[in-house]
């Protein structure tokens, strides 16, 4: 299981070691990760943790444009920078470039009913911090 913290917002994902192996294993790699969650332009509602040109050595495995709300995507870079996209609500993944498809290798399963509540904080308060820890 995945902590996932931000502020006083406290979420439980579970990893998709099944349909992403490779993604989930280059996930751990980065654990414990603690960096800034912002609001993603093109994609809906949705927020995102850019990595730049960050190699993390994995394909697509379980891709989809298409996220539901929890459904967490990370994307290997290639037409865009590497990145995580954290979807709250009806997302449809994009960069300036047009569609994206990344990996579903996490979902969030406890904390569902508040992931609205972190997507509206980052809209109007701006980039927050956030940690991802195995639980």
């Amino acid at each position: 299981m995945l902590e996932i913290v931000s502020g006083d917002l406290r979420f439980i994902g579970r990893l998709e070691e099944e349909s992403a192996a490779a993604t989930v294993a280059a996930f751990r790699r980065l654990l414990p990760l603690e960096s800034r969650i912002i609001h993603a332009r093109w994609s809906g509602e949705a927020c995102w943790i850019p990595f730049g040109e960050l190699d993390v050595a994995f394909g697509p495995e379980d891709p989809t444009c298409y996220p539901a709300p929890g459904q967490l995507l990370f994307y290997p870079g290639g037409v865009s920078e590497t990145e995580i996209l954290f979807p709250y609500g009806p997302t449809a993944f994009a960069s300036k470039a047009g569609l994206l498809a990344g990996n579903h290798f996490a979902t969030v399963v406890e904390g569902v009913d508040r992931l609205h509540e972190l997507g509206r904080k980052v809209l109007w308060e701006g980039a927050q911090t956030i940690r991802f820890a195995e639980a």
